[in-house]
């Protein structure tokens, strides 16, 4: 039988794939290996475990307009006598007077009446956004038209958005809003679909990007060379004809062939259980797969470009992981600014700014009504719990906290991605092509 003839392209596939079998092999075999994957488990479990509690409780309605109060003692709650015009400040005006008389309502009727349900149109310069006056006592008949229309935009009962079109780039909202139109809001179901979101985002970036995509390539990258190296072990690695600049690369194949997998699991997982324990009318929420594999694919792309980096460390000194730390600590910091200030510049001298503009860049495409909806809860406030409602819905801070617009400009979220991981790639690129220069001018020992 005829063999195929033994091809360059062959070779390099045989090399490839001894040295990077060889090292999963070394990897599985080794104590701390699984010591760093286990703990990483159990730092996302944790989350989760938060996440689930979060949940889990129960969040308490309030009134916020004060309506289901019957502040003049008559038995009649105040929105119900503004909506039937009788003065809710006389215990001698209310609809039991009427003809025919009207039965008072119980004050719950009249907590969370004028939820959010607003529908945006764009207005020249700013959004407007036709809001819902849910209990009538705005478009109520002796409302005189100047008290509908507070907001002096020509619309009765309306809310005006001033700022960007809903969903795109620009960031910014400020409402003004007719007085009476959506201003009890149901805190409850806002309050976990808030903290629904910002957990996810809170896990995707601080769980997954940060702490996973830094940590485990710290201690599993550093070493890759340098392990070998001083074990006098590369000698073996380099008898056959094989270039120095492809043991770099096949190490880092083999590490990858372990963390790799194991971010899908854990992904697999987190994603399994905030389908499973959040907010819907189904049995599971779907819509959020978008967010877990943005976040799959910007873990999978940070630990490639910090295990060529840490790995690149380990080749350059003995002890390349005191080169590591400091590093670390400044992705830190970066990661950290990045929660406040997306659009800081120092931000594109740091992988973590990149990788979590992924994230944000699907957050914008899975939830178009992000920016809105952070609005929503902190309406007339500045977030630090000041507003009209007096202090801003639970979930509403952490929220606007983790959520981000991508700090690329106004060039839309698919595109702000495509970018963010062209250059995650380049940077990997450019690290293993001096990590394997680098490389080649080392004694072995």
């Amino acid at each position: 039988m005829a063999t195929k003839p033994d091809t360059i392209f062959r070779a390099l596939d045989r090399k490839a794939a001894a040295v990077t079998e060889f090292t999963m092999r070394q990897y599985r075999t080794k104590l701390s290996t699984w010591v760093v994957l286990i703990t990483g488990f159990l730092i996302i479990s944790l989350l989760l475990l938060f996440y689930v509690d979060g949940m889990q409780k129960e969040y308490e309605s309030i009134d916020n307009d004060g309506d289901s109060y019957d502040w003049d003692g008559d038995g009649y709650p105040t929105g119900q006598e503004r909506l039937y015009g009788t003065d809710p400040r006389s215990e001698d005006s209310h609809p039991g007077l009427l003809d025919p008389p009207v039965e008072p309502d119980p004050p719950e009727k009249w907590i969370d009446e004028d939820d959010f349900d607003w529908e945006s149109t764009p207005g020249a310069g700013q959004t407007i956004s036709v809001g819902h006056d849910d209990d009538g006592d705005c478009d109520r008949e002796d409302r005189t038209e100047s008290q509908k229309d507070s907001n002096d935009n020509g619309i009765p009962c309306d809310i005006v958005l001033e700022g960007p079109r809903v969903g795109m780039e620009e960031s910014g909202f400020t409402v003004d809003a007719d007085s009476f139109v959506d201003e009890d809001p149901d805190d409850a179901a806002y309050a976990k679909e808030a903290i629904h979101r910002a957990s996810i985002l809170a896990i995707g970036k601080l769980g997954f990007v940060f702490i996973i995509g830094i940590f485990v390539p710290l201690f599993l990258a550093t070493g890759l060379i340098r392990d070998e190296m001083s074990s006098g072990t590369m000698h073996y690695m380099l008898s056959k004809p094989i270039a120095r600049t492809e043991v770099f690369l096949y190490r880092i194949l083999g590490y990858l062939g372990i963390v790799w997998p194991y971010l899908a699991i854990l992904v697999f997982i987190s994603a399994l259980v905030t389908g499973l324990a959040g907010p819907s009318d189904s049995f599971f929420r779907f819509s959020e797969f978008g967010i877990w594999l943005s976040v799959l694919f910007a873990a999978m792309l940070a630990t490639l470009v910090y295990g060529m980096l840490f790995c690149f460390f380990g080749v350059l000194w003995r002890y390349g992981v005191i080169l590591a730390i400091p590093f670390a600590a400044w992705e830190l910091g970066m990661a950290l600014l990045s929660m406040g200030m997306p659009d800081a510049s120092i931000l594109r001298f740091s992988v973590i700014g990149w990788s979590l503009t992924i994230i944000d860049s699907a957050a914008m495409l899975v939830w178009p009504d992000l920016d809105l909806f952070v609005q929503m809860g902190t309406w007339g406030g500045d977030g630090d719990g000041t507003g009209l409602f007096g202090s801003s819905i639970e979930g509403a801070v952490p929220l606007s906290y983790f959520s981000s617009k991508p700090g690329l400009g106004n060039i839309g979220p698919f595109l702000s991605m495509l970018i963010a991981s062209l250059v995650l790639i380049v940077q990997a690129a450019g690290l293993w092509l001096i990590g394997g220069l680098l490389f080649k001018g080392k004694e072995i020992e």
